[in-house]
């Protein structure tokens, strides 16, 4: 394992920004720790009093409105631009890239578990392509974790109960360590697991052949099946219409209009609430008559009915904006 105090080698976009962020704040920081420090060392040579003897009385000190003012604007505009270069940064970082893949993450006591759209589950060990834009779509099973990428200078919380998000620009091969950083239990230390970053051909290959090739569903697919199973499809439509319920044609990543005029944006986290909680957000327009699935459907149902609902969004531009939306009068679920 690589030295988890030593510097750590860039191995994404989000690495060299987030570095750049911390160079620059240090570089101004230390200009002007030497700045002040050097004009301390002046003055208090140049103004010394040269006689022990000497009793002359200190002259009066008037004030310089235009040095105050100077030595206010300077720190306000330098903390100004700290923030501002740090907020690019954070928004850059936060923003899921076009094309990206998406693999959930669910984190227990003491295991992170990786599930791959096409059905396939890993343990401890999370293998994406280089170059390739990555979505961690991450909840836990029992207790507030933590997923920190040392070599990729990203941390995200891992929270029970709903859902968070981590973005990955792996622009390097290579093998990284991924540690938790929330104490979660007396196994918190053997919290580990590894990112394996692959040429694009080796990763198809990896994710075709050997003891990957299995019999079950991708994701999507489940997701499906679940939906027909728990009987949604009977209030709701795969084909744009409405019915009792909006439909699910185009839903995620669409702006839904909700009772009392708020609007939200159908994520992750809102199709979960949705399935646990239908009565928290109502669509405007659909009455509340959803019944809840919490204890029908598990996490891992949840994640395969979102990555469904993904497909019905694929090529619309999150999905059903503009007229169609107006149309339909929102979604939910």
């Amino acid at each position: 394992m690589t030295n988890a105090y030593a510097y750590q080698e860039a191995a994404s976009r989000s690495a060299v920004q987030i570095d750049a962020v911390f160079i620059f704040i240090t570089a101004v920081s230390l200009f002007f720790f030497f700045l002040v420090e050097g004009l301390l060392i002046y003055f208090a040579v140049r103004y010394r009093r040269k006689k022990a003897s000497e009793d002359a009385a200190t002259s009066d000190v008037t004030s310089n409105l235009v040095l105050e003012i100077v030595w206010v604007l300077i720190p306000s505009l330098v903390v100004l631009a700290f923030f501002v270069y740090g907020y690019l940064v954070y928004r850059d970082v936060n923003t899921p890239s076009p094309g990206s893949s998406d693999i959930n993450v669910v984190a227990e006591q003491f295991n992170f578990e990786f599930k791959y759209a096409d059905g396939r589950t890993e343990a401890s060990e999370l293998r994406v392509p280089v170059g390739k834009p990555v979505k961690l779509i991450m909840t836990s099973r029992d207790v507030i974790h933590g997923f920190f990428l040392p070599d990729f200078r990203l941390k995200q919380d891992i929270l029970p109960g709903q859902y968070t998000y981590l973005y990955l620009h792996p622009d390097r091969e290579g093998t990284y360590d991924i540690f938790c950083t929330q104490y979660c239990g007396v196994g918190h230390s053997t919290m580990r697991a590894k990112l394996v970053v692959m040429p694009p051909g080796e990763y198809a290959k990896w994710a075709a052949g050997g003891k990957f090739a299995q019999a079950a569903l991708p994701l999507s697919e489940r997701g499906k099946a679940l939906l027909e199973k728990s009987g949604c499809l009977g209030c709701h439509t795969t084909d744009g219409t409405a019915k009792i319920g909006p439909t699910f044609k185009g839903l995620y990543g669409r702006k839904v209009h909700l009772e009392g005029g708020r609007e939200v944006t159908a994520d992750e986290e809102y199709i979960r609430e949705s399935l646990y909680d239908p009565g928290a957000k109502i669509v405007r327009g659909f009455p509340n008559v959803m019944p809840t699935f919490k204890g029908r459907l598990s996490d891992d149902d949840v994640a395969a009915v979102i990555a469904y609902l993904k497909t019905l969004s694929e090529g619309k531009g999150g999905g059903g904006k503009g007229e169609k939306e107006k149309k339909e009068r929102g979604g939910r679920e």
